[in-house]
């Protein structure tokens, strides 16, 4: 939890307590399924959480802002940015049922009312959103038309709508490939950790 505190002091007490229940819970679902690599859940905080919460030094959700989570696995990034962010609505969606299952009992257990999880594939997911965020899940050119139809009009935000993306590696090939504007913003540029050197969130303009 101290790397959370040291790159996010503002937490209340409130919050502290739901990340610290997150990291306690998310371990112990995942030596049942496994929604991370087991071989890193003991850098849980750093490799996940801190990662997830990056989206959010990358640009600060506005509220009443409405959020949809792709291919969340575990709960990954959605549950974190619901926890810092709860004047925010948060949808988490998966096609794997065991672990929406999973991300919903998460959602009971931290006490989150700002997130719903649906077993679904995010084309099927109900309504319209500001941004679509998601870790990787696959090539930009094959996420875009699973959400084309998912943003609002509506702009709330400092950005125009769009996708914040988790993203590591050289992205010039892959960004490329779309017909959008986009930005490669470094998650080293705001974390110091080794881990971050390669990762970048990636903001693709869709309004």
């Amino acid at each position: 939890m101290e790397v959370i505190e040291t790159y996010f002091p503002e937490l209340t007490d409130d919050q502290k307590s739901q990340f610290l229940k997150l990291g306690k819970s998310f371990t112990e679902w995942n030596s049942q399924i496994n929604l991370v690599s087991r071989k890193d859940i003991d850098e849980f905080y750093t490799r996940h959480v801190l990662h997830s919460l990056a989206i959010s030094k990358a640009m600060r959700f506005a509220d009443g802002s409405k959020v949809l989570d792709v291919g969340t696995g575990g709960g990954l990034p959605g549950l974190p940015l619901a926890i810092l962010y709860p004047n925010v609505e948060f949808v988490l969606c998966d096609s794997i049922g065991k672990k929406i299952k999973v991300v919903k009992a998460l959602i009971a257990e931290l006490g989150l009312k700002n997130v719903t999880a649906y077993h679904l594939r995010a084309n099927e997911v109900p309504g319209k959103f500001d941004f679509i965020v998601s870790r990787a899940v696959t090539r930009m050119s094959k996420f875009l038309p699973w959400i084309e139809n998912k943003i609002s009009d509506k702009c709330l935000n400092p950005w125009p709508n769009g996708i914040l993306y988790l993203k590591g590696g050289d992205l010039k090939e892959e960004l490329s490939e779309i017909k959008r504007s986009s930005e490669v913003l470094p998650i080293s540029g705001w974390y110091s950790e080794e881990f971050f050197e390669t990762k970048a969130v990636v903001y693709v303009r869709l309004q």
